[in-house]
C-alpha cells in the first residue's frame, strides 16, 4: 500500500477547505452531506443509519473475518478564529480548534487506501465520522443507532500538538480524559470598599474556594488515579472600589474513572457550599459533562493550527 505524494495533497487540500466550513455538534450537515460524496465517489458504500448527523460507511474485504470500526469525530468548536491563516474559518464564531478536521480526512485518506486495496483485506472496515464529540454526547447517539453491534474491534486517534509531526504516541489503558464544566456563583453583599464591614465580600470567598479545590484532588483522589481540578476564569467586581454582590467563577475537571468523577464532584460541591456559608454566604454550584465555552481562540491555540 503506497501513499502518493497525489494523495497527501488532495487530503490536505480537503482538510483546508473541511476547515473553511466548520458545524458545530449535531449541525454537521454539510460536513455530512461532503464526506458521503468523497466516499461515494471512490466505490466506497455508505449504510443508512438512524443517525441525523454523522457517516457511517463499509468496505468489505476480499476474504472472509470479522468487523473493525476505524473512527474520527467531524464537528467544531463556538470558537471564533483569528489565526488570518488562507484556510480559516468563514463561518463566524465556529472553527475546529481541536483538530476534528485532521482527524477525519485522515480517515478519509485511510479509506481511499483501503479501497484500493479491498481485495487483499480480510472481513470488513467499518468507517465512522461520529457527530457530536464535543457536545450532547455523540458517542451515545452512535450506540444507540447500533452501528457498533457487529464490531469487534475499534481504533481512533487525537492531534497531539505536543508529539513531533509523525509521532504517534501508544499507552495501555485510558488516554483521554473525561471532560467535565462546573460554573460558581458567589452571592454576597455589595458594599464600598472603605467600609467592607458592611457587606459580606465575595472576592474574599472565592479566594478561599479556589485555595480550597486545589486539595480536592490531593486529599481525596487516590495517588495511583488521574484527576484534575483547574479553575479556569474569576470574574467579580466593576470598579475599583465598590466590592462587589457576586463573583462568578469557573473551570475544568479531567477524570479516568466514573468512581473519581463521583468523588470529585461531592468533594467540591460540599467545600462550596460551606466555604461559602462561613463566608456568611451562599453558592451555586452548577456541573456539566463536556460543555464548551471558548468565545476566542485563545493565543496557544493559534501555534496548533498549521
Amino acid at each position: 500500500m503506497v501513499i502518493s505524494a497525489s494523495l497527501i495533497e488532495e487530503i490536505t487540500a480537503l482538510r483546508h477547505q473541511f476547515h473553511q466550513q466548520p458545524e458545530l455538534s449535531n449541525h454537521e450537515v454539510k460536513t455530512t452531506a461532503r464526506i458521503t460524496k468523497i466516499l461515494q465517489d471512490w466505490g466506497i458504500t455508505v449504510k443508512q443509519t438512524a443517525l441525523n448527523t454523522g457517516v457511517v460507511a463499509e468496505i468489505q474485504g476480499g476474504h472472509p473475518g470479522k468487523e473493525i470500526t476505524l473512527r474520527a469525530d467531524i464537528d467544531a468548536l463556538p470558537v471564533t478564529e483569528a489565526t488570518g491563516l488562507p484556510w480559516a474559518s468563514q463561518n463566524t464564531g465556529v472553527m475546529h480548534a481541536c483538530g476534528h478536521d485532521i482527524h477525519f480526512c485522515s480517515l478519509l485518506g485511510a479509506a481511499f487506501l483501503l479501497q484500493q486495496d479491498r481485495a487483499n483485506l480480510s472481513g470488513t472496515i467499518q468507517l465512522l465520522f461520529q457527530p457530536a464529540e464535543e457536545q450532547d454526547h455523540g458517542a451515545e447517539q452512535v450506540l444507540d443507532a447500533h452501528v457498533l453491534d457487529n464490531t469487534v474491534a475499534m481504533a481512533g486517534f487525537h492531534n497531539n500538538p505536543n508529539l513531533p509531526v509523525g509521532t504517534i504516541g501508544l499507552k495501555a489503558g485510558s488516554l483521554m480524559a473525561g471532560c467535565y464544566h462546573f460554573d460558581i456563583t458567589l452571592h454576597g453583599a455589595g458594599s464600598h470598599g472603605a467600609a467592607p464591614e458592611k457587606g459580606r465580600d465575595p472576592i474574599v470567598a472565592q479566594a478561599a474556594i479556589v485555595s480550597q479545590l486545589q486539595t480536592v484532588v490531593s486529599r481525596n483522589v487516590s495517588p495511583l488515579d488521574a484527576a484534575v481540578v483547574s479553575v479556569t476564569q474569576v470574574h467579580g467586581g466593576e470598579t475599583w472600589n465598590v466590592l462587589p454582590e457576586t463573583v462568578t467563577l469557573g473551570g475544568t475537571v479531567r477524570t479516568f474513572t466514573d468512581e473519581a468523577t463521583v468523588l470529585v464532584k461531592q468533594r467540591m460541591t460540599k467545600l462550596v457550599k460551606q466555604i461559602a456559608a462561613a463566608f456568611d454566604q451562599t453558592a451555586d454550584f452548577e456541573w456539566a459533562i463536556g460543555a464548551i465555552q471558548f468565545k476566542m481562540m485563545p493565543n496557544w491555540l493559534k501555534q496548533f493550527d498549521r
